[in-house]
C-alpha cells in the first residue's frame, strides 16, 4: 500500500507541479492537494490533477478542521504560502502571517498527531535585505557583480550560504517563514518530528500564474507574448539586478531524493536554488524573452528601490549537493523556453490571468 501524501498549496504553481510529478512516480500513493483556490490561475490545475487521480481539497491550512478533515498522513509536503514580499504593506498583515505562520504551526500539528514526515518549502527571503545589498558590488554591461571580500560571512560568489548572519528586516513574507522554521526546528527537538527545510529561490516553470510581485520569469514572458507593460524597478531602473532560477522540477527530483530518507535530513536547513550558472538579470531575462518570443516590447524604468528589494541573490547550494547526489538540470534557456511554449499552447485560457496588463 502507497503512502498518503498531503500537498498543501496543491492547486498552486509548486504545489500542483510536484502533485503531478510524485503521481508519475509513485502511481501507487493516495495524493491529496489542499489549496484555497486564493490565487487567481489555480483553477485551471483542478482538471490536471483530477485527470491523474489526485484528490483536490479546497481547504485552508488556516483552519484546523480543513486538514484534520483530510484523514490518516504518512507525508506532508508544505508549499502553502502568501508568496509576495509586498505582502502587507497596504497595512494589513493578517493574512500574510496567518497563512504563513499559523497555517504551518497547523500543519506541524497535523504531522505530529500522525507521526507524518514533513517537507517545508521556506524561502531565501529570510536573509536580510539590508545585509545583502550592503555587499560590496561593481556593475557590468548587463548585471550587478558581487565584489567580495574575506570578511564577509556566510557569501561567496558561489551565493548565499545558510550562516549569512539573520540580523535585521527581511519583509513579513520572509520573517513569517523563519519564524515557521524556527517552530518546525522545536517540534523536531520536542516532539521527535521528521522534518526538513528547504529555502528555495525563485521557482519558475509553465503553470506558475506570474504577477509583479512574484513570478518574474513567466511575468517576463507573458508581457512579450501578450503585449502590456514592464518596467525595470529600483537600483537606478537600469534592469541589472539578479536572481538565481530553479525549475519546478529540479525541485521536485530534490525533494524526491529528500523524502527517500528523511531521517538523514530532519532538522537540516538547506538553501535550494539554480546557483550561479542558473542566474539572469533583468535585462538578460528581456534578451532572452526577446529571443524566444521573436517580439520586442517597450520596458520603462523606475529608478526608486521598493522596501525589501534585492540587488542580488544567488544561491549557494553546497550543502544541500553534500548531502544528497542533486544538482540543477535545467538551463535558464530551457527553463524561459518552455515557459513560452507553454504560453503558446495555452493561449486562450491564459489570456485572462497572464496577458495585457492583468
Amino acid at each position: 500500500m502507497g503512502k498518503r501524501l498531503l500537498i498543501t498549496g496543491g492547486a498552486g504553481f509548486v504545489g500542483s507541479s510536484l502533485a503531478l510529478l510524485f503521481r508519475e512516480a509513485y502511481p501507487d500513493w493516495h495524493i491529496i492537494a489542499l489549496d484555497n483556490l486564493k490565487r487567481r490561475g489555480s483553477e485551471l490545475n483542478l482538471e490536471r490533477l483530477r485527470r491523474h487521480g489526485i484528490l483536490f481539497c479546497h481547504g485552508d491550512v488556516r483552519n484546523r478542521t480543513d486538514l484534520e478533515a483530510v484523514g490518516r498522513l504518512d507525508t506532508i509536503i508544505e508549499c502553502s504560502a502568501e508568496p509576495s514580499a509586498l505582502a502587507g504593506l497596504d497595512g494589513d498583515a493578517a493574512y500574510v502571517v496567518d497563512t504563513n505562520l499559523v497555517g504551518t504551526i497547523n500543519c506541524l500539528e497535523l504531522a505530529r498527531r500522525h507521526q507524518a514526515e514533513l517537507v517545508f518549502l521556506s524561502t531565501s527571503r529570510v536573509y536580510p535585505y539590508e545585509a545583502l545589498n550592503a555587499l560590496p558590488c561593481r556593475e557590468t554591461a548587463t548585471r550587478f557583480e558581487w565584489k567580495l571580500d574575506r570578511g564577509c560571512t556566510g557569501v561567496s560568489l558561489q551565493g548565499v550560504a545558510e550562516d549569512f548572519p539573520l540580523a535585521g528586516a527581511r519583509t513579513l513574507y520572509g520573517a513569517t517563514k523563519l519564524c515557521a522554521e524556527l517552530l518546525i526546528n522545536e517540534y523536531v527537538a520536542s516532539y521527535h518530528l521528521r522534518a526538513v527545510v528547504n529555502r528555495c529561490g525563485v521557482l519558475a516553470g509553465p503553470w506558475q500564474m506570474g504577477k509583479v510581485d512574484q513570478g518574474v520569469a513567466v511575468l517576463w514572458v507573458a508581457r512579450h507574448h501578450f503585449g502590456g507593460p514592464l518596467s525595470y524597478i529600483g537600483f537606478g531602473g537600469t534592469g541589472k539586478q539578479v536572481r538565481d532560477f530553479l525549475h519546478v522540477e529540479d525541485l521536485f527530483e530534490l525533494l524526491h531524493e529528500q523524502l527517500r530518507n528523511v531521517d538523514a535530513h530532519s532538522g537540516q536547513v538547506y538553501n535550494v536554488g539554480g546557483g550561479p550558472d542558473g542566474s539572469l538579470s533583468l535585462r538578460e531575462l528581456t534578451e532572452l524573452c526577446r529571443r524566444v518570443t521573436g517580439k520586442t516590447i517597450p520596458i520603462g524604468s523606475e529608478t526608486e528601490t521598493r522596501p525589501g528589494d534585492v540587488r542580488i541573490y544567488l544561491t549557494d547550494t553546497s550543502q544541500v549537493r553534500a548531502a544528497v547526489a542533486w544538482k540543477p538540470r535545467w538551463t535558464v534557456d530551457r527553463i524561459v523556453e518552455s515557459i513560452a511554449e507553454w504560453i503558446r499552447d495555452h493561449e486562450q485560457a491564459l489570456r485572462p490571468i497572464i496577458g495585457s496588463g492583468i
